[in-house]
């Protein structure tokens, strides 16, 4: 006998529908498993014929053979064993057919029979929705991700038995659903962000720094502080996320699918991701790592940090490899890894906030001795490349503090400045609304030239700061997104000379500050 259930499974970070077949016919008693299976895959049949035994049922003992279509794609993990125990019991008359009839099946089994949560059950119930699908069943741990949805039926089962005695648990009737809605409270925080315990207040004098702060939070703009150890680089880059503006709808949805293809949701999978994901990696991570990759390419700390931070702390200690591979998804705002089997594009919409010394000791220019020779701080600073540098829109040097500085308060708290970012970045959405983008760091080609205009005085400093400096067109155009910036912060559309030589300040290294 033949039976037919559906089923899904991540590629990259969008669902893909996987059709289960599974054919029962006489012979030696014996399970194949075709269509690409990775070893999870194929060790499937030993979870499901426990679980299926062990749930009251009978596995068939004739020839059963399970294709996993399309056949020419790679299937990885256990999401596909819930369906391959309902194709078995389908094939074998034990199950009506007609009962999981248009009906997608997501979970992983145990031995004895209880459903196991998988990674990505919010990408697959979207693909169900967008493919038409009426009912998805999945885990009842995973029930509440798969319910953010409007538009499908979810069952929730936490054993076979459960399942098939009918006892699975529906989403209450007349229950709403869909973003932001009562009864979806938001998620635990994601893995990595700082806790609500830490302020901008706590950084106390730095006003230079807590400006730049404020000016690359306004406009999404990459951002690294440079300065001896212990003047607050590291203390302002993780106070980033405090005073960044919440996720909108199809933010939110966007970083909650990442974080769910990652399996980094949690236990309490209750709600969208409201708050900007902050990333910060060790330095010794891989390329693989920082950007993506694998056989089955998996997403890396630049997809995970999309429409947040990716901070990079102590910026020349990471690998150069790793370094120059930012490049690209810096400015294309995506990630592309290619495979013999498979090309999968990641959203790599992130803000890069970085800190570093201006040496290996740190000395220079703090005012202690410095024991590096011109040639280890050389070849520490070359680190950095060029391009690299150019792609950084604030640089920022930060300098050691006077003692009187330290005990003469905070200032300006992560609320305020939420509040001031929040008005800047307003004024952008509805100036950008109708071209697709929302931040002045994504203006590019013909819309630079209309929003980033500039008076004739602030055109000719411009002017001659890139001829005295020797800027490259890149490093122009992210002085223009800078100045369009601060000028959003003083609610005006102009852009006059002083926003521009404020924009100018912030490129330490351009400038030869430090170089």
């Amino acid at each position: 006998m033949y039976a037919k259930m559906m089923s899904a499974s991540v590629l990259g970070i969008e669902g893909r529908l996987i059709e289960v077949e599974v054919n029962i016919s006489s012979g030696l008693p014996q399970v194949n498993v075709v269509g690409l299976p990775d070893s999870a895959v194929r060790e499937s049949i030993d979870r499901v014929r426990a679980a299926i035994q062990n749930g009251g049922m009978k596995f068939p003992l004739d020839r059963v053979t399970i294709n996993l279509a399309p056949a020419d794609l790679r299937k990885e993990g256990s999401a596909f064993d819930l369906a391959i125990a309902a194709g078995i019991l389908c094939a074998s008359g034990q199950v009506d057919p007609e009962r999981l009839a248009d009906t997608l099946f997501i979970g992983e089994m145990s031995l004895s029979g209880s459903i196991r949560s998988v990674p990505g059950v919010l990408p697959m119930t979207e693909l169900a929705r967008r493919s038409g699908i009426r009912r998805i069943v999945v885990p009842r741990s995973a029930m509440a991700e798969a319910s953010l949805l409007p538009g499908i039926e979810v069952l929730g089962i936490s054993s076979l038995s459960e399942w098939i005695n009918g006892e699975a648990e529906e989403e209450p009737e007349g229950a709403p659903a869909g973003f932001g809605r009562k009864r979806l409270r938001s998620l635990k925080r994601p893995e990595g962000e700082p806790g609500g315990d830490v302020d901008l207040a706590d950084v106390v004098g730095q006003e230079q720094g807590k400006r730049a702060l404020l000016v690359a939070a306004s406009g999404m703009h990459n951002l690294v502080f440079v300065g001896p150890p212990g003047t607050g680089k590291t203390m302002l880059c993780r106070r980033l996320p405090t005073i960044l503006p919440a996720l909108n709808d199809e933010e939110a949805l966007a970083v909650t699918k990442i974080f769910s293809v990652c399996g980094k949701l949690g236990g309490e999978r209750t709600g969208l991701i409201r708050s900007r994901p902050f990333r910060s990696p060790h330095h010794t991570i891989s390329a693989a790592g920082l950007i993506g990759g694998g056989s089955i390419p998996k997403p890396g700390e630049v997809t995970l940090a999309h429409h947040g931070v990716l901070f990079l702390d102590e910026l020349p200690e990471f690998s150069r490899t790793c370094l120059e591979t930012l490049r690209q998804p810096l400015e294309d705002r995506e990630v592309t890894i290619g495979r013999a089997r498979a090309v999968c594009r990641f959203p790599a919409g992130f803000m890069l906030a970085a800190s570093m010394n201006p040496c290996p000791c740190g000395g220079e220019p703090s005012g202690k001795p410095c024991a590096c020779s011109p040639a280890v701080i050389a070849r520490y600073r070359s680190r950095i490349s060029g391009p690299l540098a150019d792609r950084l829109d604030l640089q920022v040097e930060l300098a050691r503090q006077p003692l009187q500085g330290l005990v003469s308060g905070g200032g300006i708290s992560s609320a305020q400045a939420r509040e001031i970012v929040a008005g800047a970045a307003a004024r952008q959405r509805a100036r950008y609304a109708r071209h697709g983008f929302q931040w002045n760091s994504q203006l590019q080609g013909s819309h630079l030239r209309k929003y980033a205009k500039l008076s004739s005085d602030a055109e000719a400093l411009l002017q001659q700061v890139y001829d005295r400096l020797g800027l490259s067109f890149r490093a122009h155009d992210r002085i223009l997104r800078i100045s369009r910036t601060i000028a959003d912060l003083a609610d005006r559309e102009a852009i006059r000379a002083e926003d521009v030589a404020e924009a100018i300040s912030y490129r330490c290294l351009d400038r030869g500050v430090l170089l």
